[in-house]
């Protein structure tokens, strides 16, 4: 991540501190000169980015800052951990989800005034949410799959015609020319319109359900060229797929109906005013992901547990059954569009059926030498994956560098990448010898159109090219014919070699190009070749004594694959069963994840964990690291810590906001407000902008009690849409009412979570992590000190802040 950090100095800014602060110590007063040093400190956030999970400077008096004079001795109690990654194809300031209920005075009023029918107006809204994601997804997935049958489909029949007329040359320049032209279209759109679409945008919502928001991630925009872009890209014959843009598309829609549409686009919905909350968007996002999945691969049940497994970090009851809902309704609309289109009103598309691959026709009936082959496999996928993996990773920073040098070098990137493609799909079928059509299927062989098993290519009348028939080919037909048991020796062991080497390498060097591009069809792809040229010589071996056929072998190879790329076991089972309709399968498929995904282990992380690390983007695994019970959660809390009083100054609370980007601060009452100083609660960045902007001051330094409930309402305080949250440069604040004060009480979230300074770290993380929290207050272990130590935010828990704070530390992380 060193040319992130480079790329945060050349704007001009620095890394953030993260919150914290330290209690013990006397407090060291500032006056001019002193002000100058702190603001000299301070200047160390960047005015690049925006509001995040670190807390800035505040005033307990009119005219002085307080700080803790052990944080002053300590700079490595700082904390320097990067607020930038990488979204899409572009660099993008981060920033935290607070997924934590507000227990404010405000809040607590406004439930307590709703009425029944307003509690079930909001939970009627939630199913009526979800019926519109998967009636939404739904269609764009049908579209998506309308629309690249059909530009491909006149592609291939344009080459197919000039080879027809041994104009081979015109042909190639032909095929190679849509594929430009399609690919730049895509690039075009991801360079210059929406960077963030870049990608399968799995990794990115991964985060986001994990508490972690990007500008752009899910904005219209980047719906928008998700959905185009991924057209653009699968039809220009890339080796992508478009299964992983369909789980950010879904993503995108639920965020546009969850934060109540677009008021930049005109699009806004007034009745949608209750999701205005990272909470309940985390919830339709979830299911917009497992919709995504549903929608791509046409796998109900397989998108749901695809939710659960890989991309959600928080999961309840409630919302397992609205995920599965909104997935029954992906299927319920595909099957109704894929009967429409059975009868040829789609042109080329509609005839694969709701199952994509059905290979329910191959009867298993395995022995044990089957078994050991399928171990073979097994294993295989695991070392064949995490070296996939591995490489995935060096090209993704490669490119990240030449992306960082403009959209123009995107675009140029992703038309050498599409010459590349175009060469080895059009030019190596020239290599592979004709094979002669087998009998009796005389109309289907050789294949004069778009779609079928036999490709002429430049063969004579009565042959077929077999390795023409894989690689121009749409994805979903070569899958169809290597997954097919009908002629076991369709393709000669030397094609299914020439084609996994093409794919695997191709498909590595096609991600992370400036196109929205899915890793599920490659992978699938790649391993059915192999998986198919192992069935091939068990055949050659065994003879007729194996009961597996070479289709059953080619969808275990899939399996294993994907096993050994991206380490999901269940729901990877479930959508391959829903892909190919055959139930039989199941003992076979679980056998080969598990193989997979433990060899694959024992090398690397899965692929999309590798992404999101690669990124930059501070991800909360399920786990605390073993280093972290060493250390408790006082050790970690960087500072300087900021307090508010309850009723404090409006020109320290504006001077905090203007000097910091931080997003909460803890508030303490002090006397007369009480007899001792005591933690009231926390208060969020985005909620005194609120109130400073309604200027409901105060002369005196007095507790206003419950008056401000009159003036407000909770809707005020709701989460905006994408950047159209109140700013500090939105107040108009006079040298008068600067001087006046402000009643933080009403918005101060009274029950913030805390856990005591002795707790040990890998406890706090879990707990951090469980509960969705933005904010983590550490409070003392002994009376007579200030009320809080510090405050845990995200990034005090990443290994980079940890270990840079306790050195001795990374050698036993690496050990581990």
């Amino acid at each position: 991540m060193e040319y992130l950090r480079q790329r945060e100095r050349e704007d001009g800014g620095d890394i953030e501190n993260e919150a914290g602060g330290d209690g013990g110590g006397e407090e060291v007063v500032y006056e001019n000169y002193e002000r100058k040093e702190i603001e000299r400190k301070a200047s160390f956030f960047s005015e690049n980015e925006r509001d995040h999970d670190v807390f800035g400077a505040g005033g307990q008096s009119a005219n002085r800052l307080l700080l803790r004079e052990p944080l002053l001795k300590s700079k490595s109690r700082i904390n320097t951990t990067s607020q930038i990654a990488i979204v899409g194809a572009n660099v993008s300031p981060i920033e935290s989800l607070d997924y934590e209920i507000i227990e404010n005075e405000l809040f607590k009023q406004d439930w307590r005034s709703r009425k029944k029918v307003e509690i079930y107006q909001y939970v009627f809204l939630k199913w009526t949410l979800a019926l519109l994601i998967g009636l939404c997804t739904g269609l764009v997935g049908f579209f998506n799959n309308l629309a690249v049958e059909n530009i491909a489909g006149f592609k291939f029949l344009l080459t197919n015609s000039l080879m027809l007329k041994h104009q081979y040359f015109l042909a190639f320049a032909a095929y190679a020319g849509c594929n430009v032209v399609l690919a730049v279209c895509a690039a075009v759109l991801c360079a210059f319109i929406a960077p963030a679409a870049a990608g399968s945008g799995i990794p990115e919502v991964k985060a986001y359900l994990n508490g972690v928001d990007a500008h752009s991630i899910l904005a219209p925009s980047t719906l928008f060229v998700k959905i185009f872009g991924s057209i653009f890209g699968v039809a220009a014959g890339f080796v992508v797929g478009k299964e992983g843009p369909m789980v950010h598309t879904g993503a995108c829609i639920a965020n546009l109906l969850g934060q109540g549409g677009s008021r930049k686009y005109h699009l806004t919905w007034k009745w949608l005013r209750y999701f205005k909350n990272d909470r309940d968007r985390r919830d339709l996002i979830t299911c917009g992901a497992a919709a995504g999945v549903a929608a791509a691969f046409r796998a109900p049940v397989g998108g749901v547990l695809f939710a659960l497994e890989e991309a959600a970090s928080w999961w309840r009851s409630a919302l397992l059954w609205r995920t599965f809902f909104t997935t029954a309704v992906v299927a319920v609309v595909l099957r109704g569009l894929m009967v429409f289109c059975g009868s040829g009103k789609c042109g080329l598309f509609g005839k694969g059926g709701l199952i994509m691959f059905d290979v329910s026709s191959a009867v298993p009936a395995y022995t044990t030498p089957d078994v050991l082959a399928v171990i073979l496999i097994g294993v295989l996928g695991g070392i064949f994956g995490s070296l996939y993996n591995f490489l995935v990773d060096k090209v993704l920073k490669t490119y990240s560098i030449i992306n960082e040098r403009g959209p123009g070098f995107k675009v140029l990137l992703v038309i050498f990448i599409s010459l590349l493609t175009s060469c080895c799909s059009y030019g190596l079928p020239w290599f592979a010898k004709c094979t002669p059509c087998p009998t009796g299927i005389e109309e289907d062989c050789p294949t004069v159109g778009q779609s079928g098993d036999y490709k002429s290519f430049q063969c004579g009348p009565g042959q077929y090219n077999d390795l023409a028939s894989l690689l121009l080919n749409t994805s979903d037909d070569a899958i169809r014919n290597l997954f097919s048991s009908k002629n076991i020796h369709e393709f000669h062991l030397s094609t299914l070699v020439v084609f996994f080497v093409a794919v695997y390498f191709l498909g590595i060097v096609t991600y992370g190009i400036a196109v929205p591009s899915g890793l599920f069809i490659p992978v699938i792809l790649a391993g059915s070749s192999y998986g198919r040229l192992v069935g091939r010589l068990v055949e050659m071996v065994l003879g007729s004594s194996s009961g597996l056929g070479v289709g059953l072998f080619s969808v275990l190879g899939a399996a294993s694959f994907l096993g050994g790329t991206m380490r999901m076991t269940v729901s990877l089972c479930v959508i391959l069963l829903e892909l190919t309709n055959d139930l039989l399968m199941l003992p076979l498929m679980m056998l080969v994840l598990l193989i997979s995904k433990t060899v694959a282990d024992s090398f690397n992380k899965g692929v999309y964990d590798q992404i999101v690390k690669m990124k930059g983007l501070p991800y909360l695994e399920a786990h605390a690291e073993p280093y972290m019970r060493q250390l408790v959660a006082g050790d970690v809390c960087s500072g300087p810590l900021i307090t508010f009083s309850g009723v404090e100054k409006v020109g320290n609370i504006l001077h905090a906001l203007r000097l910091t980007r931080h997003n909460g601060f803890p508030v303490i009452d002090e006397p007369p407000l009480s007899e001792a100083p005591e933690l009231c609660g926390l208060v969020l960045r985005s909620h005194l902008l609120v109130l400073l902007k309604g200027k409901n001051f105060l002369k005196h330094p007095v507790s206003t009690g419950l008056e401000i409930l009159k003036r407000f309402h909770a809707f005020d305080f709701a989460k905006p849409g994408l950047g159209k949250g109140l700013k500090v440069e939105d107040l108009e604040i006079t040298a008068e009412e600067m001087e006046m004060y402000i009643d933080l009480h009403p918005i101060t979230n009274t029950s913030p979570y805390m856990v005591v300074e002795t707790m040990s770290l890998a406890k706090a993380a879990l707990l951090f992590r469980e509960l969705g929290l933005r904010h983590l207050c550490v409070v003392p272990k002994k009376p007579g000190r200030p009320p809080i130590v510090g405050i845990l935010t995200r990034h005090d828990f990443m290994p980079e802040h940890v270990l840079g704070l306790y050195p001795h530390l990374t050698r036993a992380h690496k050990v581990m």
